[in-house]
C-alpha cells in the first residue's frame, strides 16, 4: 500500500464528521438539471482532511448543455477529459489525484483502440504514474450522439476547495 494512501486512511479513521457538496464548473459544462437530468456533476466528500471527489459520468457536453463533436469519437474523448479536468480543478485537484475511472463506450469493438490511444496520450501528458485503476464497459449512453462517457474518483489530503 502506498504511503499517501496509508496516510489518507489514517486521516479518515480520525475523522469526526463527513461533509459533502456538489462539484460544478460552469466554464466547461453546464449543470445536468439545466436540461432535465437529476444528478450532480460530482460530489466532494470530506472525511477529516481527506477529500474524495466522485465525478459523475461525463461526456462531450459544453457549457450550454449541447453535445460537442457529434460523430467524432476522438474529439469527444478529448472534450470529455477537458470537462473532467475542469471539475477536478474546481476542487483544487488534478489528474494525479484520480485513483479510478470507469469508461463507457457506445461501441467497444469499433472504438476501443482509438479510446485507448487517446487515454494513453492524455495520461502521458498528465505525467500519471501510477495510472488510475480503470474499467471499460460497452453501454447505451444517455444521448444517441454521445460515443464515450467517463466517471472518475479522486482522493487527496490537505487542500481546500477553491472558491
Amino acid at each position: 500500500m502506498s504511503r499517501p494512501f496509508q496516510e489518507a486512511l489514517s486521516q479518515m479513521a480520525k475523522a469526526t464528521a463527513i461533509g459533502k457538496q456538489a462539484i460544478t464548473n460552469p466554464r466547461v459544462l453546464n449543470e445536468a438539471h439545466a436540461y432535465g437530468s437529476s444528478f450532480s456533476r460530482g460530489l466532494r466528500v470530506d472525511v477529516g482532511n481527506v477529500a474524495i471527489l466522485l465525478i459523475s459520468g461525463t461526456a462531450s457536453i459544453d457549457e450550454d448543455g449541447s453535445t460537442v463533436h457529434p460523430g467524432d469519437f476522438r474529439a469527444q474523448c478529448r472534450r470529455t477529459y477537458l470537462n473532467i479536468t475542469g471539475l477536478l480543478e474546481s476542487e483544487g485537484a488534478t489528474w494525479k489525484d484520480v485513483v479510478r475511472t470507469t469508461c463507457y463506450l457506445r461501441d467497444m469493438e469499433r472504438d476501443y483502440a482509438a479510446f485507448n490511444e487517446e487515454r494513453t496520450r492524455f495520461f502521458a501528458a498528465q505525467g500519471l504514474d501510477p495510472l488510475p485503476a480503470s474499467t471499460g464497459i460497452q453501454a447505451i449512453l444517455c444521448r444517441p450522439d454521445l460515443l464515450v462517457e467517463i466517471e472518475a474518483i479522486a482522493m487527496f489530503i490537505g487542500r481546500e476547495a477553491e472558491d
